[in-house]
Protein backbone atom coordinates (compact mmCIF):
# COMPACT_ATOMS: atom_id res chain seq x y z
CA UNK A 1 0.00 0.00 0.00
CA UNK A 2 1.35 3.42 -0.95
CA UNK A 3 2.19 5.65 2.01
CA UNK A 4 0.63 9.07 2.49
CA UNK A 5 3.16 11.88 2.12
CA UNK A 6 3.28 12.50 5.90
CA UNK A 7 3.79 8.80 6.56
CA UNK A 8 6.49 8.71 3.93
CA UNK A 9 8.28 11.68 5.55
CA UNK A 10 8.22 9.93 8.91
CA UNK A 11 9.58 6.76 7.34
CA UNK A 12 12.41 8.73 5.69
CA UNK A 13 13.31 10.30 9.02
CA UNK A 14 13.23 6.93 10.75
CA UNK A 15 15.55 5.28 8.20
CA UNK A 16 18.02 8.17 8.12
CA UNK A 17 18.09 8.39 11.93
CA UNK A 18 18.83 4.65 12.15
CA UNK A 19 21.56 4.58 9.52
CA UNK A 20 23.04 8.07 9.72
CA UNK A 21 23.12 8.59 5.95
CA UNK A 22 21.53 7.10 2.86
CA UNK A 23 21.64 7.72 -0.87
CA UNK A 24 18.44 9.19 -2.29
CA UNK A 25 18.20 6.40 -4.88
CA UNK A 26 18.46 3.75 -2.15
CA UNK A 27 15.72 5.44 -0.12
CA UNK A 28 13.46 5.67 -3.16
CA UNK A 29 13.90 1.97 -3.91
CA UNK A 30 13.28 0.98 -0.28
CA UNK A 31 10.09 3.04 -0.07
CA UNK A 32 8.86 1.97 -3.51
CA UNK A 33 8.55 5.50 -4.92
CA UNK A 34 10.21 7.28 -7.81
CA UNK A 35 13.50 9.12 -7.31
CA UNK A 36 11.72 12.34 -8.30
CA UNK A 37 9.14 11.89 -5.53
CA UNK A 38 11.81 11.06 -2.96
CA UNK A 39 13.90 14.11 -3.91
CA UNK A 40 10.87 16.34 -3.27
CA UNK A 41 10.42 14.70 0.13
CA UNK A 42 14.08 15.28 0.99
CA UNK A 43 13.92 18.92 -0.14
CA UNK A 44 10.90 19.47 2.11
CA UNK A 45 12.55 17.83 5.11
CA UNK A 46 15.83 19.64 4.50
CA UNK A 47 13.97 22.96 4.33
CA UNK A 48 12.57 22.18 7.77
CA UNK A 49 16.08 21.45 9.07
CA UNK A 50 15.19 17.83 9.85
CA UNK A 51 17.76 16.28 7.47
CA UNK A 52 20.75 17.45 5.44
CA UNK A 53 21.34 16.92 1.73
CA UNK A 54 24.82 16.04 0.52
CA UNK A 55 25.67 15.13 -3.07
CA UNK A 56 22.65 12.93 -3.79
CA UNK A 57 22.51 11.62 -0.22
CA UNK A 58 20.42 12.47 2.82
CA UNK A 59 22.16 12.76 6.21
CA UNK A 60 20.88 13.00 9.77
CA UNK A 61 21.66 16.53 11.08
CA UNK A 62 24.08 17.14 13.95
CA UNK A 63 26.87 14.96 15.30
CA UNK A 64 29.85 13.77 13.32
CA UNK A 65 28.10 11.85 10.57
CA UNK A 66 30.41 10.65 7.84
CA UNK A 67 29.24 11.50 4.36
CA UNK A 68 28.46 8.47 2.22
CA UNK A 69 30.72 7.78 -0.73
CA UNK A 70 29.64 9.80 -3.75
CA UNK A 71 28.71 7.80 -6.85
CA UNK A 72 29.61 10.03 -9.75
CA UNK A 73 28.01 9.70 -13.14
CA UNK A 74 30.24 7.68 -15.42
CA UNK A 75 32.44 9.86 -17.56
CA UNK A 76 31.88 7.71 -20.63
CA UNK A 77 28.14 8.38 -20.95
CA UNK A 78 24.71 7.32 -19.72
CA UNK A 79 23.99 4.13 -17.81
CA UNK A 80 20.98 2.25 -19.14
CA UNK A 81 19.24 -0.45 -17.12
CA UNK A 82 17.62 -3.32 -19.01
CA UNK A 83 15.26 -5.92 -17.51
CA UNK A 84 14.45 -9.09 -19.45
CA UNK A 85 12.75 -12.32 -18.34
CA UNK A 86 15.61 -14.44 -19.69
CA UNK A 87 18.83 -14.07 -21.64
CA UNK A 88 17.96 -17.11 -23.76
CA UNK A 89 15.74 -17.39 -26.83
CA UNK A 90 14.95 -14.11 -28.61
CA UNK A 91 16.23 -11.96 -25.78
CA UNK A 92 19.87 -12.86 -26.34
CA UNK A 93 19.93 -10.92 -29.62
CA UNK A 94 17.68 -8.16 -28.28
CA UNK A 95 20.14 -7.54 -25.44
CA UNK A 96 23.06 -7.56 -27.89
CA UNK A 97 21.36 -4.99 -30.09
CA UNK A 98 20.64 -2.71 -27.13
CA UNK A 99 24.17 -3.08 -25.76
CA UNK A 100 25.73 -2.16 -29.09
CA UNK A 101 23.54 0.93 -29.45
CA UNK A 102 24.35 2.13 -25.93
CA UNK A 103 28.06 1.43 -26.36
CA UNK A 104 28.09 3.40 -29.62
CA UNK A 105 26.94 6.45 -27.63
CA UNK A 106 29.69 5.94 -25.06
CA UNK A 107 27.33 4.53 -22.45
CA UNK A 108 26.94 1.30 -20.52
CA UNK A 109 24.11 -1.25 -20.44
CA UNK A 110 23.45 -2.93 -17.07
CA UNK A 111 21.27 -6.04 -17.11
CA UNK A 112 18.62 -7.38 -14.73
CA UNK A 113 16.87 -10.75 -15.22
CA UNK A 114 13.42 -11.52 -13.77
CA UNK A 115 13.17 -15.23 -14.62
CA UNK A 116 9.52 -14.69 -15.66
CA UNK A 117 8.63 -13.90 -12.03
CA UNK A 118 6.30 -10.89 -12.10
CA UNK A 119 7.29 -9.50 -8.70
CA UNK A 120 10.98 -9.67 -9.61
CA UNK A 121 10.62 -6.94 -12.26
CA UNK A 122 10.21 -4.20 -9.65
CA UNK A 123 13.04 -5.62 -7.53
CA UNK A 124 15.39 -5.57 -10.51
CA UNK A 125 14.32 -2.04 -11.42
CA UNK A 126 15.02 -0.77 -7.90
CA UNK A 127 18.45 -2.40 -7.93
CA UNK A 128 19.38 -0.93 -11.31
CA UNK A 129 18.21 2.58 -10.43
CA UNK A 130 19.97 2.48 -7.07
CA UNK A 131 23.12 1.55 -8.97
CA UNK A 132 22.93 4.64 -11.14
CA UNK A 133 20.79 3.66 -14.14
CA UNK A 134 19.26 6.78 -15.69
CA UNK A 135 16.63 5.04 -17.81
CA UNK A 136 15.07 1.61 -18.25
CA UNK A 137 14.48 -0.81 -21.10
CA UNK A 138 11.93 -3.31 -19.82
CA UNK A 139 10.39 -6.55 -21.07
CA UNK A 140 8.10 -7.25 -18.09
CA UNK A 141 7.12 -10.78 -17.07
CA UNK A 142 3.53 -10.32 -18.22
CA UNK A 143 2.37 -13.84 -19.10
CA UNK A 144 0.01 -12.63 -21.82
CA UNK A 145 2.31 -9.88 -23.06
CA UNK A 146 0.09 -7.17 -21.55
CA UNK A 147 -0.45 -6.13 -17.91
CA UNK A 148 -3.41 -7.36 -15.88
CA UNK A 149 -4.60 -6.59 -12.36
CA UNK A 150 -2.32 -3.58 -11.93
CA UNK A 151 0.92 -5.29 -12.99
CA UNK A 152 2.02 -2.04 -14.60
CA UNK A 153 1.89 0.11 -11.44
CA UNK A 154 5.53 -0.35 -10.43
CA UNK A 155 6.57 0.59 -13.96
CA UNK A 156 4.84 3.94 -14.36
CA UNK A 157 5.98 5.45 -11.06
CA UNK A 158 9.74 5.23 -11.48
CA UNK A 159 10.37 8.82 -12.53
CA UNK A 160 12.88 7.87 -15.24
CA UNK A 161 12.48 7.47 -19.01
CA UNK A 162 11.28 3.94 -19.77
CA UNK A 163 10.81 1.98 -22.99
CA UNK A 164 8.83 -1.26 -23.19
CA UNK A 165 10.54 -3.98 -25.23
CA UNK A 166 8.48 -6.72 -26.93
CA UNK A 167 5.55 -5.86 -24.68
CA UNK A 168 2.55 -3.53 -24.90
CA UNK A 169 -0.34 -2.22 -22.84
CA UNK A 170 -3.96 -1.78 -23.97
CA UNK A 171 -5.43 1.69 -24.53
CA UNK A 172 -6.46 3.26 -21.25
CA UNK A 173 -3.81 1.44 -19.25
CA UNK A 174 -1.20 3.75 -17.71
CA UNK A 175 1.63 1.82 -19.35
CA UNK A 176 0.12 2.51 -22.79
CA UNK A 177 1.60 6.02 -22.55
CA UNK A 178 5.15 4.61 -22.43
CA UNK A 179 7.39 4.38 -25.48
CA UNK A 180 7.58 0.84 -26.80
CA UNK A 181 9.33 -1.18 -29.50
CA UNK A 182 8.17 -4.66 -30.46
CA UNK A 183 7.93 -7.14 -33.31
CA UNK A 184 4.69 -7.20 -35.28
CA UNK A 185 4.12 -10.88 -34.65
CA UNK A 186 0.66 -10.83 -36.19
CA UNK A 187 2.26 -9.75 -39.47
CA UNK A 188 4.81 -12.56 -39.19
CA UNK A 189 2.09 -15.18 -38.79
CA UNK A 190 0.17 -13.73 -41.71
CA UNK A 191 3.28 -13.89 -43.92
CA UNK A 192 3.64 -17.59 -43.05
CA UNK A 193 0.01 -18.28 -43.97
CA UNK A 194 0.46 -16.34 -47.20
CA UNK A 195 3.44 -18.49 -48.11
CA UNK A 196 1.42 -21.65 -47.57
CA UNK A 197 -1.34 -20.24 -49.81
CA UNK A 198 1.17 -19.30 -52.51
CA UNK A 199 2.41 -22.90 -52.54
CA UNK A 200 -1.15 -24.15 -53.05
CA UNK A 201 -2.01 -25.32 -49.52
CA UNK A 202 -5.70 -24.88 -48.71
CA UNK A 203 -6.10 -26.73 -45.40
CA UNK A 204 -3.69 -25.66 -42.69
CA UNK A 205 -3.34 -25.56 -38.93
CA UNK A 206 -1.20 -23.99 -36.21
CA UNK A 207 0.39 -25.51 -33.09
CA UNK A 208 1.51 -22.69 -30.81
CA UNK A 209 2.99 -22.04 -27.39
CA UNK A 210 1.16 -20.25 -24.63
CA UNK A 211 2.96 -17.09 -23.58
CA UNK A 212 3.43 -13.36 -24.16
CA UNK A 213 3.40 -13.61 -27.96
CA UNK A 214 0.63 -16.16 -28.47
CA UNK A 215 -2.29 -13.74 -28.81
CA UNK A 216 -0.66 -11.70 -31.57
CA UNK A 217 0.44 -14.78 -33.53
CA UNK A 218 -3.06 -16.26 -33.28
CA UNK A 219 -4.54 -12.93 -34.39
CA UNK A 220 -2.35 -12.73 -37.50
CA UNK A 221 -2.83 -16.39 -38.35
CA UNK A 222 -6.63 -16.20 -38.10
CA UNK A 223 -6.86 -12.95 -40.03
CA UNK A 224 -4.75 -14.28 -42.90
CA UNK A 225 -6.71 -17.55 -43.05
CA UNK A 226 -9.95 -15.59 -43.43
CA UNK A 227 -8.53 -13.10 -45.92
CA UNK A 228 -7.12 -15.82 -48.15
CA UNK A 229 -10.17 -18.08 -47.92
CA UNK A 230 -8.27 -21.03 -46.46
CA UNK A 231 -9.58 -23.78 -44.19
CA UNK A 232 -8.03 -23.97 -40.73
CA UNK A 233 -8.20 -27.15 -38.66
CA UNK A 234 -9.16 -26.02 -35.13
CA UNK A 235 -8.49 -27.59 -31.75
CA UNK A 236 -4.70 -27.76 -31.69
CA UNK A 237 -3.39 -28.04 -28.13
CA UNK A 238 -0.69 -25.64 -27.01
CA UNK A 239 2.77 -27.10 -27.47
CA UNK A 240 3.76 -29.06 -24.33
CA UNK A 241 0.35 -28.29 -22.79
CA UNK A 242 0.43 -31.61 -20.98
CA UNK A 243 4.10 -31.59 -20.06
CA UNK A 244 5.18 -33.38 -23.23
CA UNK A 245 4.68 -33.23 -27.00
CA UNK A 246 2.37 -36.20 -27.42
CA UNK A 247 -0.85 -34.18 -27.62
CA UNK A 248 0.59 -32.02 -30.40
CA UNK A 249 1.92 -35.01 -32.33
CA UNK A 250 -1.43 -36.83 -32.07
CA UNK A 251 -3.30 -33.71 -33.22
CA UNK A 252 -1.07 -33.18 -36.25
CA UNK A 253 -1.14 -36.84 -37.25
CA UNK A 254 -4.94 -36.86 -37.11
CA UNK A 255 -5.15 -33.55 -38.99
CA UNK A 256 -3.04 -34.93 -41.84
CA UNK A 257 -4.66 -38.36 -42.07
CA UNK A 258 -8.31 -37.54 -41.47
CA UNK A 259 -8.81 -33.84 -42.16
CA UNK A 260 -6.65 -33.27 -45.20
CA UNK A 261 -4.30 -30.76 -43.55
CA UNK A 262 -1.11 -30.26 -45.58
CA UNK A 263 0.66 -27.40 -43.74
CA UNK A 264 1.25 -26.23 -40.19
CA UNK A 265 2.69 -23.19 -38.44
CA UNK A 266 4.59 -24.18 -35.28
CA UNK A 267 5.79 -21.83 -32.55
CA UNK A 268 8.63 -22.16 -31.76
CA UNK A 269 11.26 -23.65 -34.08
CA UNK A 270 12.71 -25.52 -31.10
CA UNK A 271 9.35 -27.23 -30.70
CA UNK A 272 9.12 -27.88 -34.43
CA UNK A 273 12.49 -29.64 -34.30
CA UNK A 274 11.12 -31.94 -31.60
CA UNK A 275 7.87 -32.62 -33.49
CA UNK A 276 9.33 -33.48 -36.92
CA UNK A 277 11.04 -36.83 -36.05
CA UNK A 278 8.05 -37.89 -33.98
CA UNK A 279 5.76 -37.27 -36.93
CA UNK A 280 8.13 -39.09 -39.27
CA UNK A 281 8.15 -42.06 -36.90
CA UNK A 282 4.39 -42.23 -37.50
CA UNK A 283 4.93 -42.20 -41.26
CA UNK A 284 4.16 -38.50 -41.79
CA UNK A 285 6.99 -36.99 -43.80
CA UNK A 286 8.07 -33.33 -43.73
CA UNK A 287 7.62 -31.70 -46.19
CA UNK A 288 6.14 -34.47 -48.42
CA UNK A 289 3.02 -35.00 -46.29
CA UNK A 290 3.11 -31.90 -44.11
CA UNK A 291 4.80 -28.57 -44.82
CA UNK A 292 6.07 -26.77 -41.73
CA UNK A 293 6.91 -23.16 -40.96
CA UNK A 294 8.46 -22.44 -37.56
CA UNK A 295 8.26 -19.17 -35.66
CA UNK A 296 11.35 -17.44 -34.13
CA UNK A 297 14.24 -18.73 -36.30
CA UNK A 298 16.56 -19.34 -33.36
CA UNK A 299 17.75 -22.80 -34.41
CA UNK A 300 15.52 -23.53 -37.42
CA UNK A 301 18.41 -23.89 -39.95
CA UNK A 302 19.96 -26.63 -37.79
CA UNK A 303 17.04 -29.06 -38.04
CA UNK A 304 17.52 -32.36 -39.87
CA UNK A 305 15.02 -30.95 -42.36
CA UNK A 306 16.00 -27.24 -42.30
CA UNK A 307 12.92 -25.31 -41.31
CA UNK A 308 11.37 -22.38 -43.12
CA UNK A 309 10.89 -19.85 -40.33
CA UNK A 310 9.45 -16.48 -39.42
CA UNK A 311 12.40 -14.42 -38.18
CA UNK A 312 11.67 -11.50 -35.84
CA UNK A 313 14.18 -8.62 -36.17
CA UNK A 314 15.52 -9.30 -32.68
CA UNK A 315 18.75 -7.31 -32.73
CA UNK A 316 17.00 -4.36 -34.39
CA UNK A 317 14.33 -4.34 -31.65
CA UNK A 318 17.01 -3.94 -28.98
CA UNK A 319 18.94 -1.37 -30.97
CA UNK A 320 15.92 0.82 -31.74
CA UNK A 321 14.60 0.63 -28.16
CA UNK A 322 17.98 1.73 -26.81
CA UNK A 323 18.24 4.62 -29.28
CA UNK A 324 14.73 5.75 -28.36
CA UNK A 325 15.62 5.72 -24.66
CA UNK A 326 18.91 7.54 -25.26
CA UNK A 327 16.95 10.20 -27.14
CA UNK A 328 14.63 10.65 -24.15
CA UNK A 329 17.63 11.09 -21.85
CA UNK A 330 19.10 13.67 -24.22
CA UNK A 331 15.81 15.60 -24.14
CA UNK A 332 15.97 15.71 -20.37
CA UNK A 333 19.59 16.77 -20.36
CA UNK A 334 18.99 19.59 -22.83
CA UNK A 335 15.74 20.72 -21.27
CA UNK A 336 14.08 20.20 -24.67
CA UNK A 337 10.37 19.78 -25.13
CA UNK A 338 9.71 15.99 -25.23
CA UNK A 339 8.85 14.59 -28.64
CA UNK A 340 5.60 12.58 -28.93
CA UNK A 341 5.74 9.10 -27.43
CA UNK A 342 6.30 6.31 -29.93
CA UNK A 343 4.81 2.86 -30.44
CA UNK A 344 7.09 1.16 -32.95
CA UNK A 345 6.48 -2.22 -34.58
CA UNK A 346 9.13 -3.92 -36.69
CA UNK A 347 8.16 -6.49 -39.32
CA UNK A 348 9.57 -10.03 -39.27
CA UNK A 349 10.78 -11.73 -42.44
CA UNK A 350 10.21 -15.25 -43.75
CA UNK A 351 13.36 -17.30 -44.36
CA UNK A 352 12.71 -20.05 -46.86
CA UNK A 353 14.26 -23.50 -46.32
CA UNK A 354 13.44 -27.13 -47.02
CA UNK A 355 10.50 -27.79 -44.70
CA UNK A 356 7.87 -26.35 -47.05
CA UNK A 357 8.95 -28.24 -50.17
CA UNK A 358 7.64 -27.08 -53.52
CA UNK A 359 3.93 -27.29 -52.81
CA UNK A 360 1.17 -29.39 -51.25
CA UNK A 361 1.20 -33.17 -51.56
CA UNK A 362 -1.13 -34.75 -54.08
CA UNK A 363 -3.75 -36.90 -52.41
Amino acid sequence: MRLHVDQRHERVLELVRERGSLRVAELAAELGVSAVTLRRDVETLAGQGRVRRLHGAVVWPGGSVLEPPVRREPAEGPVIGMIVPTTASIFADIVRGAREAVRARGGRLVLGVSGYVDTEDAVQAGHLLAGGAQGLLVAPSWSGGVPVDGQERWLVDRGVPTVLVERSAPPGNQAAALDRVRTDRAHGAAVAVGHFAALGHRRITAVLQEGPHAARIIEGYGSAVRSLGLEAAPGAPSVREHGDYEASVDFLADAVRRRGVTAALVHSDEDAIVLVPRLQALGIRVPDDLALIAYDDEVAPLADVPLTAVAPPKRSVGELAAKLLLGRLAERGNGARPAPRQHVELLPELRIRASCGGGPPTR
